[in-house]
């Protein structure tokens, strides 16, 4: 299932970070069509290391959702949701039991690497919150497990555990945030949600574009084609039902969460 969730703060504790409440919204079903599934499936082996892959080079040929600048793996135990924040930009929150990676893509500069520096500011800020971090080897290179406060800036709310990656790729940097146990809990089932999101993430396409855009500004993510057509439709059958008087005010509609 796909969802949208529109914020207007959400994320403002960590960068990409948002609350687990979500609506339900209806099951838009499949994503894209002959032509997007295509364009998924250039020739060529992909490289042994994985991904994230950029969009011109060789992938692995599997069932995504065109989320503009990100296309993500769908699949039967993973819910995919797009997130609007007014302050922060967009992400994709990939959710699979009691985990969630959040994902971002940054634009880049040609030359150079961004998640040092990324990283180092990271550290910086859960520092200041009141939390502590440090780096450790992950899945994708260097990670930064950090202890952050549950409420912003108050450590004796109590702290809770997440990972940050990062991935630099050709004019495009991406950023993960795990969080629940797959942040790195102790047990197998952990290890479990880590292992089928850490796969999610290693399989997204990266759709960069060759318009100029400045170093760290968020690439644009926006709702499949079938998705705002369905919501476009929606909106148009509730207005017609309005202007005829039918509409049921205790009929439950779409929702989006809305955080201040």
């Amino acid at each position: 299932m796909f969802r949208r969730r529109r914020s207007a703060d959400a994320g403002r504790e960590w960068p990409g970070d948002s609350d687990r409440e979500l609506p339900d919204e209806p099951d838009y079903g499949e994503p894209f069509d002959d032509e997007l599934a295509e364009r998924q499936q250039p020739a060529g082996t992909p490289r042994a290391g994985g991904g994230p892959w950029d969009v011109a080079e060789p992938f692995p040929a599997l069932e995504r959702v065109d989320l503009g600048s990100l296309q993500v793996p769908v699949g039967p135990e993973h819910e995919i949701q797009l997130v609007m924040a007014e302050q922060h930009g967009a992400w994709v929150t990939v959710r699979y039991r009691e985990s969630e990676v959040q994902i971002q893509a940054f634009a880049a500069a040609r030359r150079g690497a961004l998640w040092d520096d990324v990283r180092a500011e990271i550290a910086a800020e859960v520092d200041t919150a009141g939390g502590r971090s440090q780096e450790s080897e992950g899945s994708f290179g260097i990670e930064l497990l950090a202890q952050v406060p549950v409420e912003p800036g108050q450590p004796a709310s109590g702290m809770r555990l997440v990972r940050f990656v990062g991935i630099d790729g050709p004019r495009w940097f991406v950023r993960g945030l795990f969080t629940g146990p797959a942040a790195g809990g102790p047990d197998a089932a952990s290890a479990d949600q880590a292992q089928l999101l850490e796969e999610v993430l290693r399989d997204v396409v990266v759709v960069r574009g060759e318009h100029p855009v400045p170093p760290r500004e968020i690439l644009e993510l926006r709702l499949p084609p079938e998705a705002r057509q369905a919501l476009e439709e929606q909106a148009a059958a509730e207005e017609e039902s309005r202007f005829r008087g039918d509409l049921n005010p205790f009929e439950r509609g779409p929702e989006f969460t809305e955080t201040r």
